[in-house]
């Protein structure tokens, strides 16, 4: 349980604090993977997309550390999500031609460890 525990912590903290920074300043953090927001509306979607949601899953999250039934599932979450984004992004990455796309390589690494890390500790719930 307590490596759910601190799995779920750190991932309510990157998350919510990723999903803040993303609200409240939507052109800088856009502009990190190289997105240039041209118009209003592509800056509401990406405070909507990029910071409510991950608010969002980090709330989720949050409640999952203080009810246990909610632990599992949100383990599970996890896993799926960073391993949908690691396969997405490596399509994106084999269709745009990646080689000399940091960003995308880094955000890659983050989300294989993410999930690998989610996997551990779902792993490690069901054997206790």
């Amino acid at each position: 349980m307590l490596v759910a525990r601190v799995v779920l912590t750190i991932q309510v903290i990157i998350l919510f604090g990723l999903g803040l920074a993303y609200f409240v300043n939507p052109q800088p953090m856009a502009n990190v993977s190289g997105m240039l927001l041209m118009e209003a509306a592509a800056v509401t979607d990406v405070r909507a997309y990029y910071g409510g949601l991950q608010i969002g899953l980090a709330a989720f999250l949050g409640l999952a550390l203080t009810r246990l039934d909610l632990t599992r599932s949100a383990l599970t979450l996890m896993v799926l999500l960073y391993s949908a984004l690691a396969v997405a992004r490596l399509g994106g990455l084999w269709l745009d031609g990646g080689a000399g796309q940091t960003f995308n390589l880094y955000a890659l690494l983050a989300e294989v460890v993410a999930g690998g890390l989610s996997f551990y500790a779902l792993r490690c719930l069901n054997r206790g």
